[in-house]
């Protein structure tokens, strides 16, 4: 069977968090549930550089790539299980060669770790 260079070796535990909206008082409210945990292959390439305000600055992104599950969406979140930090998914989620096998995904940090 196939497997491609990124996916040699998911070493990485993550927790994925799914996304519920709740509607209160008139504003949609996001509300995060636990739903899997994972392991990855997560490759950070030193994040990405971004400017706002006219201030260049580089953002914490990471390319990860894991066995496919249809629950992983773009508005889940990754907690990454070492150090605590949350990333959202940035974009959908790729099913790679639409085989139902692998899924790979950007993430951007939100929230930080240890």
């Amino acid at each position: 069977m196939f497997k491609p260079e990124k996916a040699r070796q998911m070493t990485t535990p993550v927790l994925i968090q799914s996304v519920d909206y709740e509607f209160v008082k008139g504003v949609n409210v996001k509300n995060y549930r636990n739903a899997a945990n994972v392991f990855v292959n997560w490759a950070s390439y030193g994040g990405t550089e971004v400017q706002r305000d006219g201030v260049l600055a580089v953002e914490d992104t990471a390319q990860l790539t894991t066995w496919f599950n249809p629950n992983i969406t773009s508005g889940c979140r990754v907690i990454r299980r070492g150090d605590g930090a949350i990333y959202e998914i940035i974009g959908e989620p790729e099913n790679i060669e639409m085989r139902n096998i692998l899924m790979s995904f950007k993430v951007r940090r939100v929230k930080g770790g240890a």
